[in-house]
């Protein structure tokens, strides 16, 4: 029986418990919690300087509004870098490869944005269906073009997230069996595509942390316009 390279994309079941719920809430545990101390050894310091620094690079173009998001966005930046570098991880699963748990994610953070600008700043928020100086003729197709690319936003996270992770998996998945093929046969060649596997693993290592921060700072930006 051949099993479908997509098969490691569905979520584990063990005793007919989806296993997705231990993949998302296990990360939290590799991260240490900061004590109550006068000086800090170097891992939490190291924690603490990133943390401040990505969030203050977050922030820096946002008014001061939209401060409050510092901590959701922080968190949100951490949980979702954790899934997807434990997710390279042989016999694991990478939960953010599901389209709903990124939806999930995605539809909630972007209509909370849009809830904001809509109660703080209407005319503002809604002057953005409609460009300045449209001509009469055009202003109707222009606002159905600009409210679909709104609620297009947040299927454009969950998609994006996705099928960056998805295809990255695929291609590392699909060069593996070929150089397990080849080995016996071409050993040359195999060597060759173990090399082309080892850079494809650094470049997926890249885009996993990439696509986090994507992910957030789209989310920022969506909160710049509404703040």
């Amino acid at each position: 029986m051949v099993l479908s390279f997509f098969d490691q994309f569905m979520s584990p079941v063990c005793l007919g418990i989806p296993l997705i719920a231990l993949a998302i809430s296990l990360p939290w545990i590799f991260f240490p919690a900061p004590k109550i101390r006068w000086l800090n050894n170097r891992l939490l310091t190291l924690q603490g300087w990133f943390m401040s620094n990505f969030t203050s690079q977050l922030l820096l173009p946002l008014n001061p509004g939209g401060h409050k998001w510092a901590i959701l966005f922080t968190s949100l930046m951490v949980f979702l870098l954790s899934i997807n570098m434990l997710g390279l991880l042989p016999y694991t699963f990478t939960p953010t490869t599901q389209l709903s748990l990124n939806l999930g994610f995605a539809v909630p953070l972007w209509l909370a944005t849009v809830i904001i600008g809509m109660r703080n700043q209407p005319t503002h928020a809604l002057g953005h269906l409609l460009p300045e100086g449209t001509p009469a003729a055009l202003i109707p197709v222009l606002i159905i073009i600009e409210t679909i690319s709104l609620f297009i936003r947040p299927l454009a996270l969950g998609v994006r997230l996705t099928a960056n992770l998805t295809a990255g998996h695929l291609l590392i998945q699909l060069i593996a069996t070929a150089a397990f093929v080849l080995l016996p046969l071409m050993p040359v060649v195999a060597v060759l595509t173990t090399v082309v596997l080892f850079l494809l693993t650094l470049l997926e290592i890249a885009v996993a942390m990439i696509q986090a921060y994507v992910f957030v700072l789209l989310l920022s930006l969506y909160l710049q316009e509404n703040v």
